[in-house]
């Protein structure tokens, strides 16, 4: 579906019409291609005495080989030197340097007072980031803080975060990320996935990465020799994760209800994979989905894609329309579940991926029945976790208005409303979702477990 206000703006005129009217104004985003370099362009790292993960990052700029910069601090000096890692000193009163990105440890902020040194880091700096330019703050865990004071302060990074993603703009998002303690060694495939391309309509977000084993992965190829399955995969955005998993090595299984067969059969075909006509209400969809699996050497990422809409004010929906909604977006997913685990149908590191939404978060009007499935899905999320063996995981994401069938069907002044109430004042893609997915999905992201992520643009509905 066209943005054709978007490409209005590409032109001289709509330019010049949109500056002068103080109009959204929305820049085409940059987005993952094959064989491209993680980042392109110059990243700034910055840290705050006592930083427990600059070690971490300097050693993953390292493996990316990025053009890095580092502020001038004898400590952080020694610490690139320790990591081989050739860098230029960045001196912001003389320097018109231009970012691709910017990362900041502030898990040394230990009080409310040291705040200021994320102020002092990043306020002469926003003229000097790029268009779809990153920035990254990497924060400690709050629950596990030595002190109240370090938690009240490290807990504050929230705020900051997501008021600088919402003043960048440029295509530019902003994350925070928490690490516990410990936790260091897990931080890589996070690092690499919001420094990138892929995290194109990320913005805004908040990343909790736990100590887990650690699992070296071919980075070219993350999910090389894994299977896949995916429900709902005949189009829009299932069809888009299909294609991203099997573009990182995946053999996928794509999954829809017979009367998609033929576009299942064209999904598959396209990616090299296999099909299984299911409805995943029946009673024994799991079993059937193991089986499918089994041929394959077993289940080793499940994502739950499916699902549906029938939106009516509660005064005027029927028994039927929340019941189905209800049965085919949450309680699917959850006896699908309970069966796969009960039976150990997961290989070891095995990973589940849930598509919840930010009516979910939010709440939509007319949409109780949805929202409601989209909020049980993050619980699915959230309480499965801890139970959780092997090495596995589960985390979910939370679209905003993405670009789909769906989405073309409403009405064009609601519709221009979705778009546009984000900071990337736009709509984002299907890949922008899978991208996402594929990142829960790597066993390099073994320390990623019970997020929910919202692929949104950091809409301003919801938290």
């Amino acid at each position: 579906m066209t943005d054709q206000y978007q490409h209005f703006f590409k032109t001289p005129i709509g330019k010049f019409v949109i500056k002068h009217l103080g109009l959204p104004a929305p820049v085409v985003l940059e987005r993952y291609r094959t064989a491209t370099p993680v980042v392109q362009g110059a990243v700034l790292l910055g840290t705050t005495p006592q930083a427990v993960f600059t070690a971490s990052i300097l050693d993953t700029l390292r493996q990316i080989h990025a053009n890095t910069y580092i502020v001038d601090d004898a400590e952080l000096i020694t610490q690139a030197e320790q990591a081989d890692l050739d860098v230029s000193i960045f001196l912001a009163e003389y320097s018109t340097q231009k970012f691709k990105a910017l990362v900041f440890d502030a898990s040394g902020i230990r009080s409310t007072e040291q705040l200021k040194a994320v102020y002092a880091f990043f306020h002469p700096l926003m003229r000097q980031v790029q268009l779809s330019g990153r920035v990254i703050i990497l924060g400690l865990n709050p629950d596990k803080a030595d002190s109240v004071a370090q938690a009240i302060a490290q807990r504050a990074l929230v705020g900051f975060v997501k008021s600088l993603g919402k003043e960048l703009r440029k295509g530019i998002t902003a994350q925070l990320v928490y690490v516990d303690p410990d936790a260091a060694d897990n931080l890589a495939s996070t690092l690499r996935f919001f420094l990138s391309p892929r995290s194109a309509y990320v913005s805004g977000q908040v990343v909790q990465v736990q100590k887990a084993d650690v699992v070296a992965v071919d980075w070219a190829k993350p999910l090389a020799g894994k299977t896949a399955l995916v429900t709902g995969a005949s189009r829009g955005i299932g069809e888009a994760i299909a294609h991203v998993l099997a573009r990182d090595g995946a053999h996928v299984i794509c999954l829809d209800v017979e009367q998609q067969q033929a576009d299942l059969d064209r999904v598959a075909q396209s990616i090299g994979g296999s099909t299984l006509a299911l409805d995943i209400t029946t009673a024994d969809a799991g079993e059937k989905i193991a089986e499918a699996c089994q041929q394959h050497g077993g289940l080793d990422i499940l994502v739950h894609n499916a699902g549906v809409t029938r939106d009516k004010t509660l005064a005027n929906m029927k028994e039927q329309l929340w019941d189905m909604v209800i049965n085919i977006n949450l309680s699917a997913a959850e006896r699908i579940n309970d069966y796969l685990l009960e039976h150990d149908a997961f290989n070891a590191h095995g990973r589940i991926v849930c598509v919840s939404s930010i009516s979910g978060i939010a709440g939509n009007l007319g949409q109780t029945n949805y929202a409601t499935s989209k909020a049980g899905v993050i619980g699915l999320v959230k309480y499965t976790a801890p139970h959780l063996k092997n090495g596995m995981t589960i985390n979910a994401v939370a679209p905003g208005f993405i670009e789909t069938q769906m989405t073309a069907a409403i009405p064009f002044a609601i519709r221009e409303a979705g778009r546009r109430m984000n900071a990337m004042s736009q709509g984002g893609l299907p890949v922008d979702v899978a991208e996402t997915i594929a990142w829960f999905a790597t066993a390099a992201s073994s320390g990623v477990n019970a997020n929910i992520v919202r692929v949104c643009g950091q809409s301003l509905l919801g938290a």
